[in-house]
């Protein structure tokens, strides 16, 4: 399954969901271009993993550091929108920053506003661009798959 049908997938899982609370997680594999938490660039601590999230009717996309920081961008799968025949934009209302430490992750959940829009670009690619502020703080993140996930079958 190419990463632009598990993404479309996730959001129609995320817009049909009713109150079963089931959850999907898709790790996707590429290059992390841009990393902001509450106004500070850490691009270059970003790992090159992001997970996409659906659980009920919400979806998120988080992404990580190497120093232990991570960002979350979340909401509603039911307000999502086709903006092209080719892109999607998900409306944030919810921002979390959090930091790992020895016990665990800290996470500070926050409303938020904001979106996230991802794309394909060219076949096997997908953008993921997300911004949003809360609290007077701008959060960003921008995650570019690989083409083809390791684990794919070879032709």
């Amino acid at each position: 399954m190419t990463t632009l049908r598990a993404l479309f997938t996730m959001a129609a899982l995320a817009a049909c969901a009713g109150t079963a609370q089931a959850q999907t997680v898709v790790t996707m594999e590429g290059h992390c271009e841009k990393l902001v938490i509450g106004g500070q660039d850490i691009t270059p601590n970003c790992k090159e993993k992001l997970t996409n999230t659906v659980i009920g009717n919400r979806t998120s996309f988080d992404f990580s550091a190497n120093d232990g920081q991570t960002l979350s961008f979340a909401g509603s799968g039911a307000q999502q929108e086709a903006t092209e025949i080719t892109e999607a934009l998900q409306p944030i209302n919810l921002v979390t920053p959090g930091q790992s430490n020895k016990d665990g992750i800290v996470r500070s959940p926050a409303p938020g506003v904001g979106s996230c829009k991802f794309s394909s670009p060219e076949p096997g690619k997908t953008q993921i661009a997300c911004e949003a502020n809360s609290q007077g703080k701008s959060y960003a993140g921008t995650f570019i798959t690989d083409t083809k996930p390791k684990d794919a079958p070879k032709r």
